[in-house]
């Protein structure tokens, strides 16, 4: 076991983002599928002006079958200093090249297997690959169609009109000691977690949160984060449109 962590970030990205929650900074994330990377050149988008707005490299997916998360994080950590944090979808979405890893626990669902079974199957591995493990707190959203987050997790997801019910979810999540909350709809999700229960979860814990799935233009991460999210992340978007990140930095500017 290695004692002495070697990332950079280690034991300071979840401090880092409760910093900025507590200054008031939002912060955007870019989710990286490695299934969808090939070759490093699928990653020169990382180079492109905007890309220095992004505050987190998420690292996974549902269902990685192809893609080496040690590769893959390689590449990317040519690329950029920012942090990578490991998104897994299973134990074996795990590589010592990352920064930190969200210990998701599906606390939208009933399934034992995402709440703790595949946790206890991981810890061992984790403790060795010296991965900062913060406890994540997953609450699936219906986005108006079933995605691969949904089949996979093996559980229902919370109705998108119910922000009573996502509220209560991540006040039970946060007394469990969950260090943050990540809301998502999923990969190709039809819509995004709507704005009124993003707020809904903002009123109800003071934890970060995290909100994904659906997120298409610039707009809607600027809706996320005016509703309560801390940070905002986008997939699917990108590997649409590789420049999406220089109209995300447009946007910012005029607002400006």
């Amino acid at each position: 076991m290695n004692e002495a962590n070697p990332h950079p970030f280690s034991k300071r990205w979840i401090t880092a983002l409760e910093s900025a929650r507590a200054a008031g900074r939002k912060g955007l994330a870019v989710l990286v599928d490695p299934d969808k990377v090939k070759s490093g050149a699928d990653l020169d988008w990382m180079s492109q002006q905007g890309f220095e707005a992004v505050h987190t490299v998420l690292l996974g997916g549902s269902l990685v079958t192809e893609g080496s998360m040690d590769t893959v994080a390689a590449w990317i950590r040519e690329r950029t200093e920012t942090p990578i944090v490991l998104f897994p979808g299973s134990p074996n979405q795990l590589t010592s090249d990352a920064d930190a890893l969200l210990f998701l626990s599906v606390i939208s669902g009933r399934n034992p297997d995402a709440l703790i079974g595949k946790h206890v199957e991981a810890a061992t591995r984790v403790r060795e690959l010296g991965l900062d493990a913060v406890g994540c707190g997953y609450m699936l959203i219906d986005g108006g169609r079933t995605t691969t987050a949904h089949y996979m997790s093996g559980s229902l997801p919370i109705p998108g009109d119910k922000p009573d019910i996502a509220a209560s979810t991540a006040l039970a999540g946060h007394y469990l000691g969950q260090q943050c909350m990540y809301l998502d709809t999923g990969s190709g999700a039809d819509r995004p977690v709507s704005t009124d229960m993003i707020a809904a979860v903002r009123a109800a814990v003071p934890c970060p949160i995290i909100v994904g799935g659906g997120i298409t233009s610039p707009d809607a991460v600027m809706d996320a984060w005016a509703a309560g999210a801390d940070l905002a992340v986008v997939g699917s978007a990108i590997e649409r449109d590789p420049h999406f990140l220089e109209a995300f930095a447009a946007e910012i500017q005029r607002q400006d």
